[in-house]
């Protein structure tokens, strides 16, 4: 009946009552009349069908002036309707209604001024918010709940029971259980963080936040505890009868100096004129059986979370930093992609398998990189050197057939925190990234493209790491930047679903390497985000194109569910032989909801980071008030101008503290300029700032000019 529903809908522009609907497709009995009902509130729920308030029901397609998408309020009020395919749309507080940060909503269109549009909530389709999180607190006679986020504007009462067994200054997670209307709730205390006052308080407020925690439930850490610490003989000899024996091979890891949850180990030797490369990942599904429960713990985590200083990681310890975990001279269970990759870059001939390995070093980036770009070889490293440079020409090989086809560098600075004992921020820096870093994501790239090549040639449900292609108007936005920016822009991009027209048009881009980040994260935002499904549409960025290449995520099991899924798949399809239609049923099924959940959790794992990373950088900045340095303008709003240190710590210019000026915010240039003096502070400039505040509490940072610009560059140019 639903197919019959979409057709009868998708030919009438305006909206049917229940017996219309009813009447038109020629339904005569009480049951059919129920089943409808039950199938257009289905429609409704799945948010395909809207019902109005008259109770008549309509495809959202036929209503131009309807959007369904993210409700993102800032601490004004004010917010944004978050759309992936277009600009985004204002929302005046006054018209936000009873929606929430993060709900999806469906918001009317109210002025369509091109670019510039403006709307109003009509309805809130799904709540954001389940669990919240906050600090119990005392009146002097009672305690109360309090939530941590400020811009919640909700009535909540939390039951007295669960208040009981909590103390003064706990930071606790409070569970909805009832829905009065209109913003009006009861909850109760479900799960117990940490106290305020804890080292990592405030990194595990945040993560709570984003239902990141660190505490794994008993069922899954007795599951752990069942697992032994190392491979004893009996287990090898087992495994042996159908893994490949590699613990001769000349395998090692490159990892940072701390890492402790190694998923990939790398070999490379010459075959002929050609390269063997073999990546080999840790067989976590060897340990991690679908349905069980680690494996639905790690399903709800999705990632691991690496925030600041600490890691809260999606498996158990004893599996993430042990038994799963490549460790040095300790056999270990793997999958091999191994490849035979010509000097064109190009792999002619693979095979995946299951593996028994033994890594020979734990090597770090620092001294993998003082050898491939210093010829300084430390101590350890000297029975490897041939290796590591041989694995570096593959690697300049690798990228430059990636290049070779179009993919494009989105590659920016990412930030460094270090923390002392206590947990607080005492420095902020930019991580390096050298050969050794370079040398591993081209290997795993690889290794990532022939694994999903090879599960799409099968013509079998898979799991694929896609990227679509941009859209035409976001590019045109950011070509009329660069432009406005003073960057000399040649040629027509119309086609701008071609990854070879787009890596032409950011190779135009020739700027100062600070100036870099900021045109680099603006050609981002004119890109959808990438995330996991089962349509392979191919990677963008990477210029990944069915069916020549496709991409997928199989070398981080550890820390990925989408990777450890992957691995199910190869055990399925290409080791146990298991492709009936039964098996393809299953997974045609199943794995678009594990997509989905995969794709929410990276997305609230990556939110989390940069909550954490805001906040720490405002404390490291409260022992720095007072100091004077150089900055660049990364961002511009009406209320003043965002600046970025070198070290990558960001805070707010007040246009307040832009006196003798009358600054009016003008968009399409992304600045704010004087009309009458002709003054202009724009994306990209070079300022001296100092920094007059910082808050960690509301992880902010605030800047003043130290002189006013005045040279000519900072003048508006006349037409």
């Amino acid at each position: 009946m639903r197919e019959n529903i979409l057709e009868l809908l998708d030919k009438e522009f305006s909206a049917l009552d229940l017996m219309t609907i009813n009447d038109k497709l020629g339904l005569s009995s009480v049951d059919d009349l129920t089943t409808l009902e039950y199938e257009l509130n289905l429609l409704v729920k799945d948010q395909i069908v809207y019902l109005t308030n008259k109770n008549k029901y309509i495809l959202y397609s036929k209503c131009p002036d309807f959007k369904k998408g993210r409700m993102q309020i800032n601490k004004s009020g004010n917010g944004f309707l978050v759309l992936d395919d277009e600009e985004d749309i204002f929302i005046d507080r006054d018209n936000v209604g009873f929606a929430l940060d993060g709900d999806i909503v469906l918001v009317k269109i109210t002025e369509d001024k091109g670019k510039k549009r403006e709307g109003m909530v009509i309805k809130v389709l799904k709540r954001d918010i389940n669990n919240i999180v906050g600090q119990i607190k005392s009146d002097g006679t009672s305690l109360f709940f309090e939530p941590d986020d400020k811009k919640l504007k909700i009535t909540l009462t939390v039951e007295a029971n669960s208040l009981k067994s909590c103390v003064e200054g706990e930071i606790v997670v409070v569970s909805l259980v009832e829905d009065l209307g209109k913003n009006r709730y009861i909850g109760e205390v479900s799960r117990h963080i940490c106290h305020k006052d804890d080292p990592a308080g405030d990194i595990l407020t945040i993560a709570a936040n984003y239902e990141i925690y660190s505490e794994f439930p008993s069922d899954a850490l007795a599951q752990a505890e069942e697992l032994p610490d190392e491979l004893d003989d009996d287990t090898i000899n087992t495994e042996l009868s159908y893994r490949r024996d590699l613990r001769a091979d000349r395998i090692f890891t490159i990892d940072g100096v701390d890492t402790k949850d190694i998923d990939d180990a790398i070999s490379v030797a010459r075959d002929g004129e050609n390269y063997r490369l073999r990546v080999s990942i840790a067989d976590v599904s060897f340990y991690v059986k679908e349905g069980t429960p680690l494996d639905l713990e790690a399903l709800r985590r999705g990632t691991s979370s690496y925030l600041a200083y600490s890691v809260l990681p999606m498996l158990p310890h004893k599996l993430s930093n042990g038994i799963c975990s490549l460790n040095p001279n300790t056999p270990r269970c793997a999958l091999t992609c191994e490849m035979i990759i010509n000097k064109k870059g190009n792999v002619i001939d693979s095979d995946i398998y299951p593996s028994l390995i033994e890594s020979k070093k734990k090597m770090n980036y620092t001294s993998v990189n003082h050898l491939l770009e210093n010829d300084i070889i430390d101590s350890g490293y000297e029975e490897f050197s041939d290796d590591l440079k041989l694995m570096q020409e593959l690697a300049h090989i690798i990228r430059a057939e990636r290049v070779a086809r179009g993919a494009s560098d989105f590659d920016m600075d990412e930030i460094k925190i270090k923390c002392d004992d206590t947990g607080k921020a005492i420095d902020v820096d930019v991580v390096y990234r050298g050969e050794g870093e370079k040398l591993i994501e081209d290997f795993m790239v690889k290794a990532n493209e022939t694994v999903a090549t090879t599960l799409f040639n099968m013509d079998l449900p898979a799991v694929y790491r896609v990227h679509g292609t941009p859209v035409a108007d976001k590019v045109q936005t950011f070509i009329d930047f660069c432009r406005n920016f003073g960057i000399k822009i040649k040629g027509k991009f119309k086609d701008v679903t071609n990854p070879k027209m787009f890596q032409s048009l950011l190779n135009q881009i020739n700027v100062a390497e600070r100036q870099n980040n900021i045109i680099k994260s603006l050609a981002l935002r004119s890109m959808p985000k990438a995330f996991y499904g089962t349509e392979n549409i191919g990677h963008f960025g990477l210029a990944v194109v069915p069916p020549h290449t496709s991409y997928t995520h199989f070398t981080s099991p550890i820390r990925r569910y989408p990777d450890l899924l992957t691995h199910r798949l190869i055990w399925t399809y290409l080791i146990n032989k298991k492709t009936d239609s039964e098996t393809k049923n299953y997974f045609a099924s199943s794995l678009p909801g594990l997509c989905e959940q995969s794709s929410k959790r990276e997305l609230a794992a990556i939110e989390a980071e940069r909550a954490v990373d805001k906040m720490k950088m405002a404390e490291y900045m409260e022992s720095h008030i007072g100091e004077e340095y150089e900055a660049i303008i990364s961002g511009v709003t009406g209320y003043g101008i965002f600046v970025q240190l070198e070290n990558l710590v960001e805070g707010l210019v007040s246009v307040d503290l832009l006196k003798g000026h009358n600054f009016l915010y003008v968009e399409e240039k992304g600045a704010l300029i004087d009309p009458k003096s002709k003054m202009m502070y724009k994306l990209g400039d070079f300022l001296k700032v100092r920094c007059i505040g910082a808050s960690k509490a509301a992880s902010t940072v605030d800047f003043e000019l130290v002189e006013e610009k005045d040279n000519k560059d900072n003048k508006q140019q006349e037409d």
